[in-house]
């Protein structure tokens, strides 16, 4: 971790929250099992921190089958009942019926798209937004692609979708880069596209 980076303030000290910020967090994504893993882990963060999630993020990936949407989309009452004892992660049964609910929604899209990376990309054309904000009280909450994106899965079956958690999902992945522009990031985000 190079404290002599500038870098978007949200990381504040914390070691993961850094590694996360300078290793993962806006760098494009095309991995549908990864995309997957962001789709439910950022339906689970809703109401909470994305630290609080990032720190129970292995143990969400043990608990998930390492995020197999196939494995998932076939998860029964009784593996409900197992994850709901399942301390290590946020265990809260809508949240859990929602994973499993947009593991089957997400599998009708791969049928449709061949893989979730085709179609969710395809809102973009393939290509990165980048904003260049100036500080992070710039950037929103959602935006318009967010609401449009949002709709569109919740059509399709798709459980914690709203624009918000949309947006989140579109700046992890990098679909978004809402790094602030005095970020290392930004420019090294803006250079490899």
């Amino acid at each position: 971790m190079d404290s002599n980076k500038t870098r978007c303030p949200w990381p504040g000290k914390d070691a993961l929250m850094i590694k996360y910020h300078d290793k993962e967090w806006g760098t494009p994504l095309h991995n549908d099992r990864k995309l997957f893993e962001f789709l439910v882990l950022e339906g689970f963060q809703a109401g909470l921190s994305w630290l609080t999630v990032l720190r129970k993020r292995e143990n969400f990936r043990n608990a998930f089958d390492r995020f197999d949407f196939n494995k998932v989309a076939r998860y029964d009452e009784r593996k409900i009942e197992s994850l709901l004892k399942d301390s290590g992660i946020i265990r809260n049964r809508l949240k859990i019926q929602g994973a499993i609910i947009n593991a089957r929604a997400f599998l009708e899209i791969r049928k449709e798209f061949g893989t979730f990376d085709k179609y969710i990309w395809s809102f973009t054309s393939g290509k990165t937004i980048h904003h260049g904000f100036k500080s992070l009280k710039e950037i929103p909450a959602k935006i318009e692609l967010s609401d449009h994106i949002g709709k569109d899965l919740k059509k399709r079956g798709f459980k914690y979708v709203g624009s918000t958690i949309v947006y989140s999902h579109l700046q992890a992945t990098g679909m978004v880069n809402d790094h602030i522009k005095a970020c290392f990031r930004y420019k090294e985000l803006v250079q490899a596209s």
